[in-house]
């Protein structure tokens, strides 16, 4: 599903060129769940935001499902992060005047889905993250942990092919952490591919494998498989 061929990204800063990623070669299969893991300063979430289509590499190629992504414009990337890539955050990026149900259509109107389908859909989303009694809330009335359901909701609710969270239980404490990354599990046993960014030993743990990324390079020798043997 996800095919990184010898990606590079570089800035610059100045007249100074700064290597984030260096020779990053990485395969996602569908149905996976991956954490990648690696100190501040190592170029994990660089790394998300190129899976995540909302950067382009420096050089390299980019496959998500076959399709060279790393050539599209911005349009063209807009259309697949919409069509394609749920995305869940460590702050949840939840519109404040907008209630959980509206936060939750959003992506559905620049789906172009109708009205009452995704008032439809969306209300589905929300009773599967166990919150039929908080439609009408404001983001400003929910507990850490419901945000980040809201936050899921709103990225499962195109069926996308792949969800990526970014540090997603950073900002929870430790029973919700593992409340929600135990919604992740169970998305990922229905068939939703699910890459998590964290620092979090703990939270790697729900994961199938491991990418450890240091300095720009990804750590082949300390990745970690945690699926069962056949």
């Amino acid at each position: 599903m996800i095919q990184l061929e010898s990606i590079t990204k570089s800035f610059l800063l100045g007249k100074e060129t700064i290597h984030v990623l260096d020779d990053i070669n990485l395969s996602i299969q569908e149905g996976e769940f991956v954490a990648i893991m690696g100190p501040s300063g190592s170029g994990k979430s660089t790394l998300m935001n190129i899976i995540g289509c909302l950067d382009k590499p420096s050089t390299g190629r980019y496959l998500l499902d076959g399709q060279d992504v790393s050539s599209y414009n911005d349009k063209e990337l807009a259309l697949v992060r919409n069509q394609s890539i749920g995305f869940v955050f460590q702050q949840f990026h939840l519109l404040p005047r907008l209630t959980a149900i509206k936060n939750v259509e959003l992506p559905m109107i620049y789906a172009g889905i109708s009205k009452a389908e995704r008032h439809e859909k969306a209300e589905r989303a929300l009773e599967k993250m166990g919150l039929s009694d908080r439609f009408n809330y404001l983001p400003n009335a929910l507990s850490g942990g419901q945000k980040q359901r809201v936050a899921i909701a709103r990225a499962m609710v195109n069926n996308p092919k792949l969800i990526l969270a970014d540090e997603p239980t950073g900002a929870l404490d430790t029973k919700t952490s593992m409340s929600i990354m135990n919604l992740f599990k169970e998305l990922n046993q229905e068939g939703a591919t699910i890459v998590v960014v964290t620092h979090e030993p703990e939270i790697a743990e729900f994961a199938s494998r491991t990418i450890m990324v240091r300095d720009g390079f990804i750590q082949p020798s300390e990745a970690l498989d945690r699926r069962a043997p056949l």
